[in-house]
C-alpha cells in the first residue's frame, strides 16, 4: 500500500521563503465555523511584543491587550480596508463616471466589520486611533512609528500600551476576571400560593 500525501498550506509556500518565516497553524472563527489557517508569527508587532519580556520579567503587552489589538486587526481585514496595490480585474468597467457604480459589492460581514472598527476607533479617541491603525492594522514596527511621528526612542511602546488598554476596555476585556465567586441561583418562577 502506498501512503497518500495530504497537501497542506505549507506546501504552497516557496521553500526559500518559508525558511524565513515563523509559520504556525492558528484556529480562527469564520462565518462558517472554526478553521485552521497558516500564519506568520513574525508578521504582527503585537505578537512580538507579547513574547518579549520587560525588565521585571512580564510581557511587554498583556494577553487582554493582545486580544484587543488582534480583534481590531480582524475587523480591519474582514472589512477589506487595506489599500489595493494592484489592479482589480474583477470590477466591471463603467462607461458613465456619473453612475456611481464602483463595482465593489459590500457583504454584510464587511459592513458589520467596518461599523465595529469605526466604533472601536471612536471609543479609544483620536489620540490613539492613528497609532492603533498603524501598529495593529498596517503592522508597522514601533521604531517606524517613532521615526514617522518624531517621537523619542522607546516612547511608542508606552503610548501603545495605553491605547491597547483603552481598546481592551472598549471591547470589555480585562486583565483579571472580576465579580462574585458564586452567583446565587435566580428563578423566574411565580411565588407559590401555599401559605
Amino acid at each position: 500500500m502506498s501512503k497518500m500525501k495530504i497537501r497542506t498550506a505549507r506546501d504552497d509556500i516557496n521553500p526559500f521563503r518559508a525558511q524565513h518565516l515563523r509559520l504556525a497553524e492558528v484556529s480562527v472563527e469564520t462565518e462558517s465555523g472554526r478553521a485552521d489557517v497558516l500564519t506568520d508569527e513574525a508578521e504582527s508587532p503585537l505578537l512580538w511584543l507579547a513574547r518579549r519580556k520587560g525588565r521585571d520579567g512580564s510581557p511587554l503587552i498583556s494577553a487582554h491587550q493582545l486580544q484587543a489589538g488582534e480583534r481590531l486587526r480582524g475587523d480591519f481585514t474582514r472589512a477589506h480596508m487595506m489599500p489595493r496595490t494592484t489592479s482589480n480585474w474583477e470590477a466591471p468597467i463603467s462607461r458613465d463616471r456619473g453612475s456611481g457604480g464602483s463595482g465593489m459589492n459590500f457583504t454584510d460581514t464587511m459592513i458589520a466589520s467596518r461599523q465595529s472598527m469605526n466604533n472601536a476607533l471612536q471609543g479609544v479617541g483620536p489620540e490613539f486611533a492613528g497609532l492603533l491603525l498603524d501598529v495593529c492594522c498596517f503592522l508597522k514596527r514601533l521604531e517606524d512609528v517613532e521615526r514617522e511621528r518624531a517621537w523619542p526612542s522607546r516612547s511608542a511602546k508606552i503610548v501603545l500600551q495605553l491605547a491597547l488598554d483603552r481598546l481592551a476596555r472598549h471591547y470589555g476585556y480585562a486583565a483579571q476576571a472580576r465579580g462574585k465567586a458564586s452567583v446565587p441561583l435566580r428563578a423566574w418562577a411565580a411565588p407559590s400560593s401555599e401559605s
